[in-house]
């Protein structure tokens, strides 16, 4: 009897859009917009998608919307869940009085003593009722922030840097993102990463089921954008003052993006080679910003290098018709979407030597070590010198983005969804899944 009730239900699906748009999260924006966008437009089946949005930004993904979409703000706040203080509490007034020296004992004593922190500390936010009383059949959370609920959930880790790169995140920000992450990867009912290279690592580094893990390879987000005119072209040139030839890197300014050895590389370049070679970058100028300046300035850059700032999806496309070549130098990745939209906007592209990027850019991509300055000053005199070689890459990158499309991500998302509520799996679903999880026996 309720096999047959779920043949007849529609599948409602409620993906959790709850973040502020304008490039602070960075490529999580992308691949939001990017899916419900895909997801919006397949036409073959009754799904139902609510996309839960923020009320400060309760529209923020509207362009992206489709027929089989509706958004639904949160009017209630998911908060951190309340606790039986009891044993907490206890233990801090035991600890309090011996003052300062006892705070690191305390803290030891609260991760003991607090369900579902682990050793890192704080817990995951708990829903309070508002995603279940949506009448959801599964919820996805496709970026890194992770609630609990009754609801079979998919989640997206993205990647681990915080575990590779410790030196980057402050004691607070690496116990949050730890917190969430095993919190995320353990309740879930499947977990979903953009390349293998982070599968493996989720199994390496939280003992996860390989089983419980899905690859869903993502396609350019310029793929949604309008199309550039020659027109819209002389504008942003003029606009920027952007000059004939230049590289391009779009990139948050973040440590793990590399931009200090990128300008080191681009100074090597002028004085070992005697190349005078442009860059221009755009990203928002945060807190990382200020030594970036720095070392611009001590490089002598400033009449070579330019930083746009955050830019417009219309600006970002124009920037790639524009130049002559991408440069992406990042020391770590979950999937790398610069150098899909470079291969789909049809321009060379040089990048880091790291797994990920290997996965998407294939033989259409020369690579470099990002952690060394000769290398990527090498693969920077040699790209704009040599003619032939951009143009082989032009050709590659346009045979290798085919294999990327948000619709097949859409479809494989959606076969997921279908899995983890239960509901039953068409011929092509069991293709993708299958597909999804490389090396299963």
């Amino acid at each position: 009897m309720l096999s047959s009730y779920i043949m007849r239900k529609s599948l409602k699906v409620l993906i959790n859009a709850q973040l502020a748009p304008g490039g602070g999260v960075g490529g999580v924006e992308q691949f939001l917009a990017g899916l419900v966008h895909a997801l919006g437009r397949l036409s073959d089946s009754d799904e139902e998608y609510i996309l839960i949005t923020d009320p400060r930004h309760p529209d923020w993904v509207k362009p992206h919307v489709g027929p089989n979409q509706r958004i639904v703000p949160n009017q209630r706040i998911v908060a951190a869940p309340q606790r039986k203080r009891g044993r907490l509490e206890r233990a801090k007034q035991l600890l309090g009085p011996l003052g300062p020296p006892a705070s690191k004992l305390w803290r030891a004593t609260r991760s003991l003593l607090s369900p579902d922190s682990g050793r890192y500390g704080p817990a995951v936010p708990e829903s309070n009722g508002f995603l279940e009383s949506l009448g959801g059949d599964v919820i996805h959370f496709p970026f890194q922030r992770f609630i609990r609920c009754r609801l079979p959930a998919i989640y997206n880790p993205h990647d681990l840097q915080h575990l590779h790169f410790r030196q980057f995140y402050s004691s607070t920000a690496f116990r949050r993102r730890e917190t969430r992450y095993r919190a995320g990867c353990k309740h879930a009912q499947a977990v979903a990463t953009e390349s293998e290279a982070v599968k493996d690592d989720l199994v390496k580094r939280y003992r996860l089921d390989p089983q419980k893990i899905f690859v869903v390879k993502r396609g350019s987000p310029t793929v949604f954008y309008d199309e550039v005119s020659n027109e819209d072209l002389l504008k942003i040139r003029d606009k920027f003052g952007l000059p004939e030839k230049f590289a391009f890197y779009p990139a948050r300014m973040r440590p793990n993006k590399n931009h200090l050895r990128l300008l080191e590389a681009i100074g090597l370049v002028r004085a070992r080679y005697g190349v005078c070679l442009n860059l221009v970058c755009t990203g928002l100028k945060d807190d990382h910003w200020p030594p970036i300046e720095q070392r611009m300035s001590e490089l002598k850059l400033d009449a070579q290098v330019s930083f746009l700032g955050y830019v417009s999806s219309a600006e970002l496309h124009a920037l790639y018709h524009l130049a002559q070549f991408l440069v992406f130098p990042s020391l770590f990745e979950g999937g790398g979407f610069p150098v899909l939209e470079g291969l789909h906007e049809g321009i060379p592209v040089i990048c880091s030597e790291i797994p990920p990027l290997r996965e998407y850019g294939g033989d259409a991509v020369l690579t470099f070590d990002p952690h060394s300055v000769e290398s990527i000053a090498a693969s920077l005199v040699r790209i704009a010198r040599d003619e032939d070689l951009r143009a082989e890459l032009r050709k590659r990158g346009s045979l290798r983005i085919r294999m990327f499309t948000w619709e097949r991500t859409a479809k494989t998302y959606r076969a997921l969804y279908r899995k983890v509520a239960g509901f039953p799996l068409s011929e092509e679903d069991v293709v993708l899944l299958a597909r999804s999880q490389p090396g299963r026996n």
